[in-house]
């Protein structure tokens, strides 16, 4: 594959109608990579969790902004979403699997977990009172050579 860079940032309001909105927008972008379904679908449910994350633990009840920024480099896209929400006090607990600090609004807690086992590497910064960044990485395409190997 000949190497290229390309990228694209959207912004929009922290409200949970835009969620479908942010996987429509990040798929569309990562189809230049001829990416198969289930690499479209695990992109779209780890854009899912984490503008979700910003939605309902970011931004709580208060209206925000949420900016998603990817970058394609290769056949790896880079998905970075940013809220400048309340931040996660305890990263580490955060991304534990079953955590949540709503069990009120009955979350699963598995935002996190979701992002980490759908993509390749994700990280997490956030600072209390200033927001949460969260950067997920995605080779597509990996999965083929061992279909081709198997083909042959």
């Amino acid at each position: 594959m000949s190497e290229f860079n390309d990228r694209m940032t959207v912004e929009f309001d922290s409200i949970s109608r835009n969620e479908s909105f942010a996987r429509v927008v990040v798929a569309a972008f990562v189809a230049r990579l001829n990416p198969t379904l289930e690499e479209v679908a695990d992109i779209k449910t780890a854009v899912s969790e984490a503008v979700t994350n910003s939605i309902i633990h970011g931004y709580e009840d208060e209206k925000g902004t949420i900016r998603i920024e990817a970058c394609i480099v290769e056949d790896t896209i880079t998905v970075i979403v940013t809220d400048r929400g309340v931040g996660i006090e305890d990263i580490n607990k955060a991304m534990e699997p079953m955590y949540t600090s709503k069990p009120e609004l009955e979350r699963s807690g598995m935002g996190f977990a979701f992002m980490e086992a759908f993509m390749d590497e994700l990280f997490v910064e956030s600072k209390v009172n200033q927001g949460t960044v969260v950067t997920m990485r995605k080779v597509i395409g990996k999965g083929e050579d061992k279909w081709n190997d198997n083909v042959k």
